[in-house]
């Protein structure tokens, strides 16, 4: 018999500087059996950097063609499409190719994730994976943030620029965020 997945309630007070988002978000999520809470954690953190409106969390490790967050605009259409951690360059290229009118990222758990994804399209030849957005998070943000197994709990996440700022239970810890991306062949 299979296990249930195990839910998450986060009350996160978000402050994205730049985009000049200030908003108090109620975020329910689901671990799945085999996923590790750093990865829950990954996918919070992709959720407070690409917020808006109608975001919301996918099948995720259920299924694993279908992204970990997507947002559909009012006529049912996929707006955004993003896949948390690992995530295999043909793949992240199909979805972009079938979804052409959709933003497409990723958000690795590490800078070295990201160099490996971007040495596999390389070596792959993937060349339109050019405007997908790549990102990557300091690894050490998302274990600090694991430390605590609360399955509720309230977090004060402000971006700036590249870097997440998080207090948690009076704790406070931070990461910078990492870009990337494939060179567009000529």
């Amino acid at each position: 018999m299979s296990q249930a997945p195990i839910l998450y309630d986060f009350d996160v007070a978000l402050a994205h500087v730049d985009r000049g988002l200030d908003a108090r978000l109620e975020v329910r999520t689901a671990r799945h059996p085999s996923e590790t809470l750093e990865r829950v954690f990954l996918r919070l953190l992709a959720f407070c950097w690409f917020h808006e409106e109608r975001l919301a969390f996918g099948a995720g490790l259920s299924d694993p063609d279908a992204p970990d967050l997507e947002e559909r605009d009012l006529t049912g259409e996929l707006s955004l499409w993003i896949r948390a951690g690992k995530a295999e360059p043909a793949r992240v290229q199909k979805v972009a190719d079938q979804n052409a009118r959709a933003r497409v990222a990723v958000f690795f758990e590490s800078p070295r994730r990201l160099e490996a994804f971007l040495a596999a399209a390389q070596s792959e030849g993937l060349s339109r994976l050019g405007r997908v957005e790549l990102l990557a998070v300091d690894p050490a943000l998302t274990t600090e943030l694991a430390r605590n197994e609360a399955r509720r709990c309230r977090l004060s996440v402000t971006v700036v620029g590249d870097h997440f700022y998080v207090e948690r239970d009076g704790r406070s810890c931070d990461g910078a965020v990492v870009r990337g991306s494939v060179a567009l062949q000529r």
